[in-house]
């Protein structure tokens, strides 16, 4: 089974966006908690774009054992000289620059021709490699809307100039699955052997996981990855959800990760309390009710047996399986409630039971089931005191 490396840019991309800034202390904290759960590579930010960036990165790489980290330039040997002098010279460091992939990018944002990019990046390529023994790595910017000639000409250019990994990215969320796997595959034959080929997805059509998946199938080593999908407009491929995919559909991907999911949920609260972001109800995974029901039909079955619906499991996760109390809850509930507690009233009482602590809610009214517990519990006992 193939083992798939992870490299996580919650410290870059993610934090770059609105919102989301953070000091160079807090990304140590984060980078540490990146690290403990198994993250190959942590992306520590972009040293040539402002001090906080530098100065993290340089803190991150003086403290960090045991795992790689990687920065951002652009293809300035400016930059990755800035970059070199934060993050350091080791194997353990990852220079990736920068490059443009489409045309539309040559014109109207880099004003410049396609040979005009290539000549950069092998020049850069070439500086990092005199300079350093760092992993040395090509990003190829908006490859999705990029003409395959050419983007093949610039990895075959940047391979001989001696970088050891390209990163194809679908920088505004433009590909879709099919479209991206086809991508993976081409570079990777036209970057041969011994290339490590990575994705970098964004989620603009919420499809950043799906892409990441496929080009997984193309033939891709490596990921990018945030925590939480975080980052740039609509986020980028979430950490969790490419770990968990590969952790309970290994047989369809004929992969795996290092990633220790017990550890995520943690770590995800903790990038929560320092960015001050607020998970969403249905979120996967990290969803307040990810594993939470209110739904009658569903708690009949879950109470029956777990995996009636229950698929991806929460304990793989530190969570907790939730049964919620609405309207919309049945009368299994209430029984396996009373059978838990050893009451064992008539079928009128479990009627009356439902009617007052359950049917009569209003829309919107939940309880927790310690909540419901507590008002079974308490008018069962009244009701058998008064019968």
């Amino acid at each position: 089974m193939k083992e798939i490396s992870l490299l996580d840019t919650t410290l870059r991309d993610g934090e770059q966006a609105p919102g989301n800034a953070m000091n160079p202390e807090q990304k140590l904290q984060i980078a540490q908690r990146l690290m403990e759960v198994g993250v190959d590579h942590i992306e520590t930010g972009f040293p040539a774009s402002s001090n906080f960036d530098f100065e993290a990165t340089r803190l991150i790489a003086s403290k960090l054992r045991g795992v790689g980290i990687a920065t951002f330039s652009r293809t300035l040997i400016s930059d990755v000289k800035l970059a070199l002098e934060a993050g350091g010279r080791e194997k353990t460091h990852t220079i990736q620059m920068v490059a443009t992939g489409s045309d539309l990018h040559l014109k109207h944002k880099r004003n410049i021709s396609r040979e005009q990019a290539i000549e950069e990046v092998v020049k850069t390529v070439e500086f990092a490699k005199q300079a350093s023994d760092c992993r040395i790595a090509v990003g190829i910017e908006d490859a999705s809307r990029g003409d395959f000639d050419y983007m093949g000409e610039m990895t075959q250019a940047a391979v001989a100039a001696g970088a050891h990994q390209i990163i194809l990215a679908d920088t505004t969320g433009y590909a879709t699955p099919s479209e991206f796997k086809k991508l993976i595959s081409f570079i990777k034959y036209k970057a041969g052997k011994g290339i490590s080929i990575s994705t970098h997805c964004h989620n603009d059509l919420g499809l950043a996981v799906a892409n990441t998946l496929a080009g997984i199938e193309g033939g891709a080593d490596e990921v990018q990855v945030t925590l939480g999908g975080i980052g740039e407009r609509a986020g980028n491929a979430s950490l969790e959800l490419i770990a968990s995919s590969l952790h309970f559909k290994p047989e369809i991907y004929n992969a795996k990760t290092n990633i220790r999911l017990e550890g995520l949920y943690q770590t995800y609260q903790e990038l929560c309390s320092t960015i001050r972001l607020s998970s969403t109800r249905n979120q996967p995974i990290f969803g307040d009710y990810a594993f939470g029901t209110a739904a009658g039909i569903h708690q009949q079955g879950i109470l029956a047996n777990p995996d009636t619906y229950e698929f991806v499991k929460p304990d793989v996760f530190g969570r907790h399986r939730e049964l919620f109390v609405s309207r919309h809850s049945g009368k299994s509930i209430i029984k396996y409630i009373l059978e838990k507690n050893n009451l064992l009233p008539c079928a009128d009482f479990v009627e009356l039971l439902y009617e007052e602590c359950i049917n009569s809610r209003v829309e919107n009214s939940c309880l927790s089931m310690q909540q419901l517990e507590s008002e079974v519990k308490s008018l069962f006992i009244y009701l058998d005191k008064t019968a």
